[in-house]
């Protein structure tokens, strides 16, 4: 049996410099990854956090930053402290950029994980939801909601 490897392509209307700044911007982030937000200085080895804002601190995603190249690739490692994830070990993250006229080609691949991982079934549901937020915002200026972190109130609303 193989390593499982998540791989998601989404278009965008925007340059690559712009899905670029979105990736790597804590504020952008916060607000098309559901209050979550990446915190970095985005250079190679530097320390990289996906604070969760349903989780308690410490429970955090947490990595090191692995190839930064404005504004075509980026790349971490994914290391979940959350719902007994943390076993796992670290993951690998990796978005290629590729400019097609006034759009983007976004390709981001999670891999490096165990057999049978857990954290694979969690991204599986993620990063769609995420990757189509980013393209909400960055399109239009809209972002989407994440069903399974509302309350039965905010789901009325």
């Amino acid at each position: 049996m193989s390593k499982p490897s998540f791989v998601y392509v989404i278009y965008i209307a925007a340059s690559a410099e712009q899905v670029f700044d979105a990736l790597t911007d804590t504020e952008m982030s916060e607000r098309y990854w559901m209050g979550n937000r990446v915190v970095s200085d985005w250079t190679v080895g530097a320390p990289f956090r996906l604070e969760l804002r349903h989780k308690p601190r410490g429970e955090d995603v947490v990595g090191r930053v692995l190839e930064v190249e404005r504004p075509r690739r980026l790349a971490y490692t994914f290391h979940s402290h959350h719902d007994g994830l943390e076993v796992e070990g670290p993951s690998r993250v990796t978005f290629e950029i590729e400019p097609q006229g006034d759009q983007v080609k976004l390709t981001v691949t999670h891999d490096d994980m165990p057999v049978g991982s857990r954290v694979y079934e969690h991204i599986s549901r993620g990063w769609p939801l995420v990757l189509s937020s980013l393209k909400s915002y960055l399109e239009a200026g809209r972002v989407l909601r994440a069903p399974w972190y509302e309350t039965a109130e905010e789901a009325r609303a």
